[in-house]
């Protein structure tokens, strides 16, 4: 059975730019999911959905229910649409991975059905990759929408302030609270961080496992639209990731 990885923090963390280098890294296939409204991942992934005739699970959902795909209409039971949504225009198929976007909401109410639809599609996925690997969207409400509730591997991306060290205990807080169980809790910095930031992280108690370090071409690569997957091998970032990602037993060095 694959592993099941959620990448999560606060807004501007660096979550999606780690959920993408560490796509490079982990041994395919592996299985992405873009939980953020703002579809990131696709973008630093080089991917434009649109190009690719993709929809997000949202949009996909919408159709369903509106009845413009097949006169299906929104007779669909949540079971029948995670079959349907697995064998359409929602799954994009890559080489080394796969990957669902959630998209922004197009109905009314919360994400509650499409969370349901992804929540659904893991388990009958997760026996067909590696791993499972979840960019959250920013906060922690996501993890009262227990879309996974058993993690393998819970990466918490920080930046060097108060809030960000707080968000660690909330965290904690709230996957006791409503029930999800994680095997390993992990630490990880971004490039923000000094020595004096690092060695807090260090004594709080937690598996801390670096820092993303800062490299000027990931800025570039993403204003251009480039794929951060076509990064130099020699690459700050990318060598950090793979750090981090070899501490946690997911990589060989």
């Amino acid at each position: 059975m694959g592993k099941k990885l959620v990448a999560t923090g606060r807004g501007g963390t660096g979550k999606t730019t780690f959920t993408s280098l560490a796509s490079r890294f982990l041994p395919p296939p592996i299985f992405l999911i873009d939980l953020d409204p703002d579809q990131s991942l696709p973008e630093m992934l080089g991917i434009n959905l649109k190009n690719e005739g993709i929809k997000t699970v949202s949009e996909s959902l919408f159709d369903t229910i509106a009845g413009r795909k097949d006169g299906t209409g929104g007779t669909m039971s949540v079971q029948d649409r995670i079959e349907f949504l697995l064998n359409s225009e929602s799954l994009y198929e890559g080489d080394s991975f796969d990957l669902f976007v959630l998209g922004t909401k197009l109905t009314e109410g919360c994400y509650c059905a499409p969370d349901a639809i992804i929540s659904g599609a893991i388990p009958k996925i997760i026996d067909s990759y590696n791993y499972v690997m979840i960019d959250s969207p920013a906060g922690l409400e996501h993890l009262n929408r227990e879309i996974v509730s058993d993690i393998d591997d819970l990466f918490v991306i920080l930046d060097p302030s108060s809030k960000s060290l707080k968000h660690i205990e909330r965290i904690k807080d709230i996957t006791s609270s409503i029930g999800i169980k994680y095997e390993h809790f992990y630490l990880v910095g971004n490039y923000k961080f000094s020595e004096i930031a690092q060695k807090k992280l260090e004594a709080s108690g937690e598996t801390y496992l670096g820092n993303i370090e800062y490299d000027p071409d990931l800025a570039q690569y993403n204003l251009s639209g480039h794929s951060l997957l076509d990064l130099p091998e020699d690459s700050p970032a990318c060598k950090s990731v793979k750090e981090i990602l070899t501490k946690a037993g997911l990589v060989k060095s």
